[in-house]
């Protein structure tokens, strides 16, 4: 170890001697949901200060990010999510400069995922809980990793306060249960985004305890939602009757036609004639466009012997 830093050092004095800059050390990029930092370390240089100039390639021309600026990292989160970029960084001093620091970065592949938000409700014998993925910031929307990862899924461990043994569950939506769980009993919680066709597992969030209940309340969300989804399947019910009960009345008017028929003291009169002579046909002449239905008692008709 003594030799390395004797070689270390003695580099560094030959490359101030002539007159040399030396490059940033450990170069590295910080990349947690899409915020993209590009970091490192300041070399030894007796000289005076350093300043950096950080550079993103763009259409196989390199772009100035950051220039002349003497912190050691720079903001690339505005680079697309998709795709190899090529990053470099130098050390300048005056109106000299070190040599290129080139490293290369895929935010899709190398960003790190988040720790979830969480929300937990006890009650009895059960915890439900609420979960938010990790928002990604500089966006136009309020994104988050699940739009940009179509397998995500939520992994969520808990246990007993104060016990080493943990149990662990997985799923896809944004709530889960807890069930058959000890009643007023302390149950520690914590949940992490994992992408199964990247094998790719994110931070975990903080542990959130919360001491299951003895009543059964039904929580205020959980209400509120059944209510709404019992309230729209009300409103379809009575609109399919509606539809259907006018279907089946047209239905109903197109095979079942009204038809004409006597008045009873049509009926009446007609069986005398024909008491009278039951081998003679009679016809019966109406006034004109008047259905037999809507002829009056005392209307006078005009009898015609056919046969």
């Amino acid at each position: 170890m003594a030799r390395s830093l004797r070689s270390w050092l003695g580099g560094c004095l030959l490359m101030s001697a002539l007159g040399m800059i030396p490059p940033p050390e450990n170069v590295r990029m910080n990349s947690v949901n899409f915020k993209n930092i590009l970091r490192w370390e300041s070399p030894a240089f007796p000289k005076g200060n350093l300043t950096f100039t950080a550079q993103y390639q763009s259409y196989k021309k390199f772009q100035d990010r950051c220039t002349s600026i003497l912190s050691t990292e720079c903001d690339f989160s505005s680079l697309s999510k998709y795709g190899d970029h090529t990053l470099r960084v130098r050390a300048e001093f005056a109106d000299e400069s070190s040599d290129w620091i080139n490293i290369t970065f895929c935010p899709v592949d190398d960003t790190t995922i988040g720790p979830p938000r969480m929300q937990v409700e006890a009650l009895a014998n059960s915890l439900h809980m609420r979960f938010f993925a990790p928002r990604i910031e500089n966006e136009p929307e309020p994104w988050t990793m699940r739009n940009i990862y179509n397998s995500w899924t939520y992994h969520v461990q808990y246990w007993k306060n104060g016990s080493d043994e943990k149990f662990s569950i997985s799923g896809q939506y944004d709530f889960e249960f807890l069930r058959n769980l000890e009643s007023q009993t302390t149950y520690c919680v914590q949940v992490q985004g994992f992408l199964p066709d990247r094998n790719k597992a994110g931070e975990w969030s903080e542990p959130v305890c919360e001491q299951t209940t003895i009543d059964e309340t039904t929580p205020s969300w959980m209400v509120a939602s059944v209510l709404a989804a019992s309230m729209c399947a009300a409103l379809l019910l009575l609109l399919g009757c509606f539809f259907l009960l006018r279907c089946v009345y047209r239905k109903a008017r197109h095979a079942f036609p009204p038809r004409n028929s006597l008045p009873q003291h049509l009926k009446e009169h007609c069986s005398r004639l024909l008491s009278f002579s039951p081998l003679v046909i009679w016809e019966v002449i109406l006034p004109a466009a008047t259905p037999f239905s809507m002829l009056a008692p005392d209307t006078d008709l005009v009898l015609r012997r056919v046969c």
